[in-house]
C-alpha cells in the first residue's frame, strides 16, 4: 500500500522521562516550519482508559483534549510546539483498545474467533493512528514507555507491522536512549543505550535515528561507539544534550544532524523558517532587570509537572511582555495553617497570585483565604476552574453569606449556603473518569466587561449576532449556584460570561481592581508559546 501520510515513530530506551515526547515535537516543529501539516499521537501502554483518574503528583497534569479527552501531558507538549488541537484520536492507551475489544467480543464482532493481541490489539492500534493521521502530511507516534516493558511489546509490534502496510519508505525510526555519567568514575556509559537498541532490533526494528539523551555535551566518540556497537549507521546517532529551556530543543535537534535525515525521508531540501521561534527564544533568554513575583496557590506540590501548562503559559506571556517571572509555589494547605500575620507578609510579597484547578477539599482553605486577601487587597488574580469557585465563595462571604461553602469540600447536598454545588446529571459520578464537563464549550461574554476586552484587544473569540463569544476547554464538575449571585456581588464580584443558554457562569471579575478575573474554564490549555493566551497576557502586562 501507499500511503500519502509519511509517519515518524519515536521510542524510548530503557529509562523513561528522558525527553521522548519534547524529541517527539520538535522534529515536528521543525517538519512545520517547512510548510508541512504535522499532527502527533501518544500509545501509552498504561492499563488504564484515560489519564482522568492518574494522580497528579506521581504522573503530572491531566490534559484535556477539545473534544474532552483526559490524556497524558505529552498532550500539552505537542498541541504547544505544533499549535494543532489534539483530539480523543491523539491519544491511545492499552485500557482503551483492551476494553474496545472486549466490548466487540462480547457484541460478536469477531464472529467466534479467538481474540489475541497479534492480530487484534495490534490491527485495532494501526487503525488508531490511520486514524489519527487523516489529512496530515506527516503524522508522529510517541510510544510511551520503555523498550521491553511487557505491556508495551504489543504497541513495538503494531508500528514494526505499520511498515508492512504503508510501505517502510514512508516510516522512521526514532529511539531516544539516555546515556548515564557515572560521577565515580568519571565517565559517561554506553552500556544502557546499547542494550536498548539490540532490545528494539530483537522486536523487527532498526531505528533511522538515535538519539543520545545526555547531562552535557558528549565526544563524538560515544556516538560512534553506540553505532558500532548496534549496527547503526555513525551518522544516524545524534547527541541532544540537557539545555536550559525546552522551547530550545528544536535549535538543538537541528544542529544534531536530524535535518538532513529527515529531509531525505520527506523528499524536501527545504529550510525550515524558525523565525518565530528565534524571536521566542531570544525573549525567554533576555536577562531582566526585574522579574515579576507569581504566587501559584497549589494543591499539588510534589512534582512541577502538575501545573504544566499554567506555568508555561505564564512564562510565555511574560517573554512577550518583556519581562522575567519567578513562580513561587506555595502550598494551599500550608497557607491555611499559617498566622494572619504571616499569611499577610506571604502575599504581600506578591506582584500577583494565580489559583489554578484542583479537586477535592484539601487545600481549599488556603486557596479562598488568597482570592479574599485579592479581592480586599486589590492584588491582581487569575483564578482558573477550582480559582473561580473559590473566589465566588470568598465574594459570598464578605457579601453575607458567612458560611459560604462548595459542595465539593464536604458540604451537605441540602447546605443552604453552597454557593458551589453539583448539577443534577451529575450527582453520583463524583468518583468516575470521563464523566465530567469536558472539553470545548462556548461562553457569551458581557458586553462592555473587562473580560470582553481583553479577549477582543488579543483577536480571541467571535462576534455574534448575541453579542462576543469565546470558546474555552473545561474540566470539573461543580458549577456556581446562581441563587448566590447577588451576595457574589455584593462581595464585589460580578459575572462577565455565561454559557450561551445563561445556565452556568463562565467568567467573573471585580471591575474595580486592577485585574480580577478568574474563569470556570482551563485557559491554560489553550495557550502557546508563540501565542499566549489572553488572560494570561493581561494578567502579567498588569503586574510588570
Amino acid at each position: 500500500m501507499k500511503s500519502k501520510c509519511k509517519y515518524i515513530f519515536v521510542t524510548g530506551g530503557v529509562l523513561s522521562g528522558v525527553g521522548k515526547g519534547i524529541t517527539a515535537a520538535s522534529i515536528g516543529a521543525i517538519i512545520k516550519a517547512k510548510g508541512y501539516h504535522v499532527t502527533m499521537q501518544k500509545c501509552d501502554p498504561y492499563l488504564n482508559v484515560d489519564a482522568g483518574l492518574l494522580n497528579p503528583v506521581e504522573h503530572g497534569e491531566c490534559y484535556v483534549t477539545h473534544d474532552g479527552v483526559e490524556t497524558d501531558l505529552d498532550l500539552g507538549h505537542y498541541e504547544r510546539f505544533l499549535d494543532f488541537e489534539t483530539s480523543k484520536y491523539s491519544i491511545t492507551l492499552s485500557g482503551s483498545i483492551y476494553k474496545e475489544l472486549i466490548e466487540r467480543e462480547r457484541a460478536g464482532g469477531f464472529h467466534g474467533k479467538t481474540v489475541q493481541l497479534v492480530p487484534h490489539f495490534t490491527n485495532l492500534v494501526m487503525e488508531k493512528i490511520e486514524k489519527a493521521s487523516e489529512n496530515s502530511d506527516v503524522h508522529i507516534v510517541e510510544i510511551g514507555g520503555t523498550v521491553g516493558d511487557y505491556e508495551g511489546l504489543p504497541f513495538i509490534e503494531a508500528i514494526r507491522l505499520f511498515a508492512n502496510k504503508v510501505g517502510r519508505r514512508n516510516c522512521l525510526y526514532v529511539s531516544v536512549v539516555y546515556v548515564p555519567f557515572i560521577n565515580t568514575s568519571k565517565e559517561l556509559k554506553t552500556k544502557p543505550a546499547q542494550n536498548a537498541l539490540k532490545d528494539l532490533r530483537g522486536f523487527g526494528i532498526i531505528p533511522d535515528i538515535v538519539c543520545v539523551r545526555t547531562e552535557k555535551p558528549c565526544q563524538k566518540s560515544i556516538c560512534e561507539k553506540i553505532a558500532a556497537f548496534s549496527g547503526i549507521s555513525g551518522d544516524a546517532v545524534l547527541n541532544l544534550p540537557d539545555i536550559d529551556s525546552v522551547y530550545d530543543v528544536p535549535f538543538n535537534v537541528l544542529k544534531s544532524g536530524v535535518l538532513e535525515i529527515v529531509n531525505d525521508f520527506i523528499g524536501d531540501e527545504s529550510e525550515p523558517d524558525m523565525t518565530e521561534w528565534k524571536k521566542f527564544s531570544e525573549k525567554r533568554a533576555k536577562k531582566h532587570a526585574k522579574k515579576v513575583n507569581v504566587g501559584l496557590i497549589a494543591k499539588y506540590v510534589g512534582n512541577e509537572d502538575t501545573y504544566m501548562c499554567v506555568t508555561e503559559s505564564l512564562k510565555a506571556a511574560a517573554a512577550w511582555n518583556d519581562t522575567g517571572v519567578n513562580i513561587e509555589w506555595i502550598d494551599a494547605e500550608g497557607l491555611a495553617n499559617m498566622s494572619e500575620k504571616d499569611r499577610k507578609k506571604t502575599l504581600d510579597a506578591l506582584d500577583g497570585i494565580v489559583v489554578p484547578g484542583g479537586f477535592g477539599a484539601r487545600g481549599t482553605d488556603g486557596k479562598i483565604l488568597a482570592a479574599t486577601y485579592a479581592l480586599e487587597n486589590d492584588k491582581p488574580y487569575l483564578g482558573l476552574c477550582l480559582g473561580m469557585q473559590v473566589a465566588c465563595i470568598a465574594a459570598a462571604r464578605i457579601g453575607g453569606v458567612k458560611n459560604a461553602n462548595s459542595e465539593e469540600f464536604g458540604a451537605s447536598a441540602e447546605d443552604k449556603n453552597n454557593v458551589i454545588y453539583i448539577m443534577p446529571d451529575q450527582k453520583g459520578k463524583e468518583s468516575t473518569g470521563g464523566t465530567m464537563r469536558l472539553g470545548d464549550y462556548t461562553a457569551k461574554l458581557v458586553k462592555g466587561s473587562k473580560v470582553e476586552g481583553i479577549y477582543k484587544e488579543y483577536g480571541w473569540g467571535e462576534k455574534t449576532k448575541d453579542g462576543y463569544e469565546v470558546v474555552e476547554r473545561h474540566r470539573h464538575r461543580y458549577e456556581v449556584n446562581q441563587e448566590f449571585l447577588s451576595a457574589i456581588e455584593k462581595g464585589g464580584v460580578k459575572v462577565s460570561g455565561l454559557s450561551p443558554d445563561g445556565k452556568l457562569v463562565e467568567f467573573v471579575e471585580v471591575p474595580e481592581n486592577k485585574f480580577f478575573v478568574a474563569t470556570q474554564a482551563h485557559p491554560e490549555f489553550k495557550s502557546r508559546p508563540l501565542n499566549p493566551h489572553p488572560l494570561f497576557m493581561e494578567f502579567i502586562k498588569t503586574i510588570k
